[in-house]
């Protein structure tokens, strides 16, 4: 008997479950760190460690089979050139399934996946989005006060500082 031998079938068809699981490894190997439902970290798990095995191996064959399942080029080439070599003497086990809550709309758990030694990578992401922050609002006040000079409006800092001389000078 063949009983719950189907896999995850997600509540799609198979046209439609094919496509959202390779967008799933294409964005995972891209970013590195995806949120998603559990379920469906859990049926995209064996076909990434499908994948970085393949970019472990690292030949023509290899490189045609990910490009064949794999959506754009990048993904393959950050596959072979980064992925495969920071595995290389791991055998499996090459992601991390994180619970993260549930979803607002319809209470699905949540989940990030990612993989195995992308903490660097999101330290750095973190980092840069703090350091354009930032700069977004370093920009938007001095933006501000140059409105505010070619308006000619003082600051009511300035102009409490000002009212006080003005009484002073009344008061001599």
């Amino acid at each position: 008997m063949r009983h719950k031998v189907a896999g995850w079938k997600l509540g799609r068809n198979t046209a439609h479950r094919r496509s959202l699981l390779r967008n799933l490894v294409t964005s995972l190997i891209l970013e590195e760190r995806i949120e998603t439902t559990v379920p469906k970290a859990k049926a995209m798990r064996p076909r990434v460690e499908k994948m970085i095995t393949l970019g472990k191996r690292g030949d023509l064959a290899a490189r045609r089979l990910a490009g064949a399942y794999l959506m754009t080029s990048a993904a393959v080439d950050k596959l072979f050139d980064t992925i495969g070599p920071r595995f290389g003497d791991r055998e499996g086990g090459y992601l991390r399934i994180i619970r993260a809550g549930w979803q607002k709309g319809d209470g699905a758990d949540k989940a990030f996946v990612e993989l195995l030694g992308s903490e660097k990578l999101q330290e750095e992401k973190k980092e840069k989005r703090a350091e354009a922050r930032a700069r977004r609002t370093a920009e938007a006040k001095r933006a501000m006060e140059e409105a505010e000079a070619q308006q000619g409006v003082e600051h009511p800092a300035d102009h409490a500082e000002g009212e006080d001389k003005v009484k002073d000078s009344k008061k001599e």
